[in-house]
């Protein structure tokens, strides 16, 4: 049993739609649980659809999802050749759901309604997939994950309830395979008992396929992406990037954690936990030897790690009355920011004060704002970026920062994190 995830990037064309089935083609006689993401764009485009709806633009929102399901039609139009399918009814069931949600009055929470919105990219692009697969002979079933997957409510970073999927794999996905040699599923979604879709967090299809591939006891996970494997950093930021051909399952991490895009940082303690190796592997170029992730991989032979978060805010969170920012404080403040969902990136601690870096998510920050303001004083700047680096070199270090105002560091051996701004 082996593991594959195909994000949006491998689906974002006819053409790249007919690589995904050479690719598949070419392991025969595997069995595979395949695990995909919405088509590239399609997530961010929902996005909107939801902002929209729950503005109440009602009208803007029916016709961003009406130009949604029209680029869904004639890619399934292309790939099939007809539109007498009956893949058509499946996608016009989804489309239909969606326009319920869009004809409700958004008496709840944004996240309840952007889950609603959201998660239809995923069943639009496995339907449309397995439809494709089943038309070259390429036979395999199609599987809603969200018969599969239980969660709790807590909407668009939902957890799962593992018992009760790990028996739902085991009675109802196992099974499938003495049908067929392939599965195909989604991923990022799944919903609770109450049968409402959630999201699992953005990206989060890597997570999923972690899951499967945990509760099949699966021989690897690989992800197909649209680069040779892993790199050292996001060549399209920075230039003379190396593929790393093998690193372990704490590096991932780390890199995951400072804000790499390359893997969702849930995905490895699924598979850490039955040493199943993650392949990172290149769908342009399946023979590329890609990355090979897994507990034993030598760190030694890394390269510097490089990854830069932009767009991040910096708040000075000070005490109104100038006492010190002690044990308590910072107890309270932390609390604040778990309730509201924000991610601390970097922190620092000083008498009176506690200054940290987050993402510049509007939504979040102006609560966040008002709701520290009942105890401290609050000044931030925006528009900064966040370095991060591992195995840092002092020429590398100062190529990289040159011309930039560094307003907060922080250094260990192996690790320097800089917030600047240009």
């Amino acid at each position: 049993m082996k593991v594959f995830k195909f994000g949006g990037a491998s689906l974002e064309s006819v053409e790249r739609i007919r690589q995904v089935a050479q690719i598949v083609q070419s392991f025969p006689d595997e069995k595979l649980l395949i695990v995909i993401s919405a088509m590239a764009k399609t997530t961010n485009e929902l996005e909107k659809v939801a902002e929209n709806f729950f503005q109440r633009k009602r009208e803007i929102a029916a016709q961003l999802l009406f130009n949604i399901e029209q680029h869904h039609l004639n890619v399934a139009e292309a790939l099939l050749g007809t539109r007498e399918h009956p893949l058509f009814t499946q996608l016009q069931q989804f489309f239909t759901e969606a326009e319920w949600t869009l004809g409700e009055k958004p008496l709840r929470t944004y996240d309840y309604y952007y889950d609603q919105l959201v998660s239809v990219g995923e069943l639009l692009s496995t339907a449309i997939v397995s439809a494709f697969f089943n038309s070259i002979g390429l036979t395999n079933i199609w599987l809603d994950v969200r018969d599969i997957f239980r969660t709790d409510d807590n909407f668009r970073d939902a957890n799962i309830d593992w018992t009760y999927t790990q028996r739902q794999v085991t009675e109802k996905v196992l099974p499938l395979f003495g049908n067929t040699n392939i599965v195909i599923t989604q991923g990022f979604i799944g919903a609770t008992d109450q049968n409402e879709s959630v999201t699992l967090g953005r990206e989060g299809s890597d997570y999923s396929a972690a899951v499967f591939a945990n509760m099949l006891d699966a021989e690897s996970q690989t992800i197909w992406k649209d680069v040779e494997g892993l790199k050292n950093a996001d060549p399209k930021q920075f230039p003379n990037t190396v593929n790393i051909p093998e690193i372990s399952y704490g590096e991932v991490i780390e890199m995951a954690y400072y804000g790499a895009q390359v893997i969702h940082p849930k995905t490895i303690k699924p598979l850490q936990n039955k040493q199943i190796p993650l392949l990172v592997k290149c769908f342009l170029d399946k023979n590329l030897p890609g990355t090979v992730i897994r507990e034993t991989a030598d760190v030694k032979q890394l390269p510097p790690i490089i990854v830069l978060k932009k767009n991040q805010v910096l708040l000075n969170i000070t005490s109104k009355d100038y006492s010190f920012i002690t044990e308590d404080k910072i107890s309270d403040i932390y609390e604040i920011f778990h309730g509201l969902k924000v991610k601390i990136n970097l922190m620092q601690n000083g008498a009176i004060n506690f200054s940290c870096c987050i993402d510049n998510n509007p939504e979040k920050i102006e609560l966040l704002i008002k709701t520290l303001h009942q105890q401290f004083k609050i000044v931030y700047n925006e528009g900064l970026e966040l370095l991060t680096v591992r195995y840092y070199q002092p020429s590398l270090l100062e190529e990289l920062s040159n011309g930039h105002t560094v307003l907060l560091e922080q250094r260990s051996p192996a690790t320097i994190q800089r917030l600047w701004k240009k």
